[in-house]
């Protein structure tokens, strides 16, 4: 029996689809990522599979039985599903400890274990108007976590979270799924946190999936350039730049390389000549924008190998060339 199966579901807001004929499945323990621009339709999908939304066609499946929709219930939502908004709430002047007991089905070691993970045990004497945004998140979730769910909907965890209080998030949600044995699905906007975490990748365009497969797949092969430019830096060139590379071009394609994808090698048949226009440092690695025959590269490397206006020679392997509509 499979885990959730997600079933043409559509959702049509005024006179255009936020949600259109959404079809894909999730085993137990697979991590899935939805990226894609703002208003693609990732909140409504997530509020429909939690059944706080109602959609207009198609089902949703949880363990083998249908997620019943807002119109009917007296109470939205599903007790196997869990869905932390990017806009959560908790009341004022009660301590941490009181907010949380209003939900808890646990036993106390149960609940300490969750209160652990989640990083608030030094928290649960304070006020809930006495706490930083992330601290507020991270109770939230505790409290959610309190009734035992099988699958948790995260929206955009770590947007406006500052490094620190993102790393610790980080941390919980990991341990959620290996401690807790809770599955996840999120809605991601940063590439690294998309790529990392993820088993499968979601990625929607106007309410459509555009592309779904793993991470390295998406990030190396993506269909369209949109899919390409949610997960990273590209270069999207006219391979007669590359003439080793032009008679392998298909017809009415454009070649896509990653910054990190070109090699500074010496002159030589298969190397490009190129005039470096600006170097920037971006704390792990450099980046080089160099200008090939009126086209600006971008070019990464883990050292500075550049100054500003040289010369320098690139290639790019074979194994590393992707092709995609112009």
């Amino acid at each position: 029996m499979g885990f959730l199966k997600v079933s043409g579901i559509s959702k049509k807001e005024g006179q255009r689809f936020s949600v259109k004929e959404i079809n894909f499945a999730q085993e137990r323990f697979q991590k899935i990522a939805i990226a894609g621009e703002t208003g693609s339709g990732k909140t409504t999908l997530l509020k429909m599979i939690a059944g706080l939304m109602q959609p207009d066609a198609g089902e949703i499946i949880f363990n083998g039985k249908r997620v019943l929709s807002p119109y009917e219930k007296l109470i939205p939502g599903h007790p196997g599903i869990a869905y932390l908004s990017q806009h959560f709430e908790l009341r004022n002047n009660y301590r941490v400890e009181e907010e949380l007991e209003s939900k808890n089905q646990l036993t106390d070691k149960e609940a300490d274990e969750i209160y652990s993970i989640c990083r608030i045990q030094h928290l649960l004497k304070r006020k809930t108007d006495q706490l930083s945004g992330g601290e507020r998140q991270r109770i939230v979730l505790a409290r959610l976590l309190t009734v035992s769910p099988e699958l948790l909907l995260l929206d955009e965890p770590f947007s406006n979270l500052d490094a620190i209080h993102k790393n610790i998030i980080k941390s919980v949600i990991y341990d959620i799924g290996e401690k807790l044995k809770i599955t996840c699905i999120m809605v991601l906007h940063e590439a690294p946190d998309i790529l990392s975490w993820a088993d499968t990748i979601l990625i929607i365009k106007n309410g459509q999936i555009v592309q779904q497969a793993g991470p390295e797949q998406v990030y190396r092969q993506p269909v369209n350039e949109y899919c390409a430019a949610l997960l990273g830096e590209y270069n999207l060139i006219d391979a007669e730049i590359f003439p080793s590379i032009l008679r392998m071009m298909p017809a009415g394609k454009k070649l896509l390389v990653r910054p990190e994808d070109f090699a500074i090698v010496s002159p030589g048949e298969n190397a490009v000549k190129g005039n470096v226009q600006k170097v920037l440092f971006w704390g792990s690695y450099y980046t080089a924008d160099v200008l090939i025959n009126e086209q600006l590269i971008r070019v990464r490397v883990n050292r500075n190998q550049f100054a500003e206006g040289s010369t320098i020679y690139l290639s790019t392997p074979p194994a590393n060339l992707w092709y995609i509509d112009k």
